[in-house]
């Protein structure tokens, strides 16, 4: 349990049997009257944002909300299993938990699970990952100086967009925060 003064940004709170995440935080003291502690704060499930003011007597409940670092195992068909490094205990989450983080899942690779009341609720991937170019338009020669893009499809059917000299075959390595390309890591051989 926390008092209005332990407030500050970044902090994770239970309002209503819901997380929420402090983004922002002002401390207020009026002229007149008791201070005020005035937040804003997202919604760690369904993102909704909301401000909200609190008096220094207020009490605020404490967000059982934990990270744990899981390693990406397979995927059986209807769920992603991740397994524990140490006791290897598997986790199962389905699919419209992770959203587009499944096209960036890579075996064995270790993931920033965050858990609300021991059910994951965000995942947080490795930053970048390599992945290879299945389709796309050809390159042609010369085209590296512009930043023109075009559609690009990997090898697990997520379609990015690519700078013009990216052909079929070339290894990329994308950001896994925005699903985006970062740069060529190795041209298609041939």
């Amino acid at each position: 349990m926390f008092s209005a003064s332990d407030l500050k940004k970044g902090l994770k709170i239970e309002i209503d049997g819901a997380p929420w995440v402090i983004t922002e935080f002002e401390f207020c003291k009026p002229g007149k009257g008791t201070a005020l502690y005035r937040c804003r704060m997202k919604n760690m499930i369904t993102g909704i944002g909301m401000e909200k003011t609190y008096r220094p007597t207020d009490k605020i409940d404490e967000a059982n909300v934990e990270e744990v670092e899981l390693d990406y195992s397979y995927f059986d068909g209807h769920q992603y299993i991740f397994s524990d490094p140490v006791t290897f205990e598997e986790t199962a989450v389905n699919a419209e938990t992770l959203g587009d983080k499944a096209y960036f899942l890579l075996e064995n690779s270790t993931c920033t699970f965050l858990l609300y009341n021991g059910q994951p609720i965000d995942i947080t991937l490795p930053t970048f990952i390599e992945k290879e170019i299945v389709e796309t338009e050809p390159g042609a020669r010369g085209n590296t100086a512009t930043n023109v893009l075009k559609p690009a499809k990997l090898d697990n059917g997520f379609e990015i967009q690519v700078p013009l000299f990216i052909n079929r075959g070339d290894i990329v390595k994308i950001d896994t925060r925005t699903g985006a390309y970062a740069e060529r890591v190795s041209k298609a051989q041939g």
